[in-house]
Formats: C-alpha cells, structure tokens, sequence
C-alpha cells in the first residue's frame, strides 16, 4: 500500500500548474468538494477549459487534499 500511496503523492506533485481563471473552482474543490455544482464546470467550460483539462485539475487538487488529510490522520493515530 505504500507503495501506491508514493505514486498518488509523485502524480499530484507533478500535476500541470493551474490556469489563474481556475483558481476560485480549485479553492472550493480544496475546500468543500460537495459544494461543485454542474453551475461551476459550465462556466469554466464556458471559459474555454475543456472538459479534460477541468477533470486533470480537480483530481490534482483533491487527491492533493485527501492525500493532506491521511497523512493527518496518521499523525493523530499515531
């Protein structure tokens, strides 16, 4: 498992850098993945982000972020 959990951590730190126009979308997959609405793709897809490119970065960022939080957890469980 280990192993697996490297590999997770070498995708997402070699993940593309995010477009700016997708930083207020990453922000609230960072911070609250349930809140994405179909609203939220459309207007980036809107704004000329395909729908790769918007699928790339939001598994970049909440694998990022799950990856934050196991790692936490392993702390407090010690």
């Amino acid at each position: 498992m280990a192993d697996a959990i490297e590999e997770l951590r070498e995708l997402a730190a070699n993940a593309a850098p995010a477009p700016e126009a997708m930083r207020a979308y990453l922000t609230k997959v960072h911070e609250g993945a349930y809140t994405v609405t179909d609203g939220d793709v459309a207007e980036l897809k809107a704004a000329g982000f395909s729908e790769d490119e918007i699928f790339e970065q939001t598994v970049a960022v909440a694998l990022a972020e799950g990856l934050r939080r196991f790692d936490r957890a392993r702390t407090v469980i010690g």
